[in-house]
């Protein structure tokens, strides 16, 4: 615990002394990153896969190694011009008596990353394409669940920076704790919301700056317009991808009562068509561990004893509990008092609900804490803008899941008890960055010329006459 802490009082006073941060040393910092990457992918791969019990190299290149990459060159790519001076226009007659105003974006100093298990390279090292950009340094606490992907982290950024640049912290829930209490400049955690009420409370002690990227119940309503198939098809995408162990994947799907029994049916062609079998499917992710694995199956258990409908979308034709993969299984009849419509589930378990009219799956979603996503499917233009207007998420995909998430250039974040603040790109950068005013005064004597200058006079109430109007 006294390492971290004396790895940030390092991290600072190398931030201190090295002053203003080049844009060719944020470049530098990004390039090591991206190296590190591409030199060692098979390796980090590797490492995923044996923390995983199971997980698709090829997943994993593009889910995790690719789409940090992506992220670290956007910012490599832009960092020049994010870093320009932001100049305002201000108020008449300031500008024209010489005055100028703007912001100006400074690294706020040492970023901490406490870093999830789902994805657990992108998770890790994407937010340095922000962090980095803005010209801070930083530390990783990378999760407990993954030790050897942790461990490889430590080894390799400990031999591509220096600690006073970069450093990662592996460790179980007491280094978190420790980690989440230290005074950062800004802190950045991914994961659970139970756990991100701890963080926010740690790092209140401090008032530390807290981006919160966490999860809940992330909807999907499909309008009478939708293709079936191929809302189902990439629901399926999303919904299975990593297992389902994702913070943005489909929660729970609401569907006119008339074609709720044609998505079952689409779903299972789908499923049929990408995933034949669970268990023995190469491009398939096993669920991280057996607790997990018991909490899902516990899921089940509880949604069928109270009443729900289970369709266990399975072409092997496994036992749903046995082995490290899970099928998809489809619950129809849900209800509230059901774990699996109160709980986010983070794996591959998808109830399927009905409305009668779209206002009441708006409502629905709008009964519920505020989500890190929403899906809508359809062609209909008003029904469309209907859900986007009365409903409020995080981010909203339309026609398709998840892939807002995918684009630098779209500004990434929760709401509510799905997260605060935003990353990825610009946004990233400015998240990362202290936004710091800088007004130019004019040598023109202008409170003189307006009268704010004590004994006040005609001046002043003619001005303010003029201005205290409706």
């Amino acid at each position: 615990m006294e390492q971290m802490r004396d790895v940030l009082v390092a991290q600072r006073r190398a931030f201190m002394a090295e002053g203003p941060v080049a844009a060719a040393t944020r470049k530098d910092r990004i390039r090591r990153v991206i190296d590190m990457l591409v030199s060692h992918e098979r390796r980090l791969c590797d490492a995923m896969s044996d923390d995983f019990g199971y997980r698709p190299v090829t997943m994993s290149r593009f889910a995790d190694i690719a789409s940090a990459l992506k992220a670290l060159k956007h910012a490599r790519e832009n960092l020049d011009r994010w870093m320009r001076d932001d100049v305002r226009d201000l108020s008449a007659p300031y500008p024209a008596l010489g005055a100028k105003g703007y912001v100006r974006h400074q690294p706020k100093g040492v970023v901490g990353n406490i870093s999830p298990w789902n994805f657990p390279v992108s998770l890790a090292l994407a937010p340095l394409a922000g962090i980095f950009a803005a010209g801070n340094r930083a530390m990783i606490k990378p999760s407990e669940f993954t030790p050897a992907t942790s461990e490889l982290l430590r080894e390799l950024v400990a031999s591509a920076f220096d600690k006073d640049e970069l450093a990662v912290f592996p460790g179980g829930p007491e280094v978190g704790r420790a980690f989440a209490g230290l005074p950062f400049d800004h802190l950045l955690f991914t994961g659970a919301t139970e756990i991100g009420r701890h963080v926010l409370r740690a790092a209140a002690e401090n008032l530390v700056p807290v981006t919160l990227e966490l999860g809940g119940k992330s909807p999907v309503i499909i309008g009478r317009s939708a293709d079936l198939h191929q809302a189902a098809d990439r629901i399926v995408l999303g919904k299975m991808l990593n297992a389902g162990q994702i913070c943005l994947a489909p929660d729970y799907v609401l569907v006119s009562e008339e074609a709720r029994d044609d998505i079952v049916d689409a779903i299972k062609v789908s499923v049929a068509n990408t995933y034949p079998s669970a268990e023995a499917n190469k491009d398939y992710a096993a669920i991280i561990n057996d607790r997990h694995r018991a909490r899902l199956d516990g899921l089940v258990a509880d949604a069928r004893a109270k009443g729900a409908e289970v369709i266990d979308v399975n072409g092997g034709n496994q036992d749903r509990t046995a082995g490290i993969k899970r099928p998809l299984t489809l619950l129809c009849n849900v209800n509230d008092e059901m774990r699996v419509m109160r709980e986010e589930i983070f794996g591959p378990i998808l109830p399927i609900l009905t409305y009668r009219n779209v206002e009441e799956a708006i409502s629905y979603v709008n009964e519920r804490p505020r989500p890190l996503g929403l899906y809508y499917f359809g062609g209909d233009a008003a029904e469309e803008e209907l859900v986007l207007q009365n409903t409020t998420s995080g981010g909203v995909t339309i026609n398709d899941v998840l892939q807002h998430v995918a684009h630098e250039e779209l500004p990434f974040g929760g709401i509510g008890p799905s997260g605060m603040g935003v990353y990825h790109g610009e946004d990233g950068f400015r998240t990362f960055s202290h936004a710091r005013t800088v007004y130019r005064q004019t040598l023109q004597d202008l409170a003189g010329m307006a009268g704010t200058r004590p004994p006040y006079g005609e001046v002043l109430d003619r001005t303010l006459a003029a201005n205290i109007v409706r």
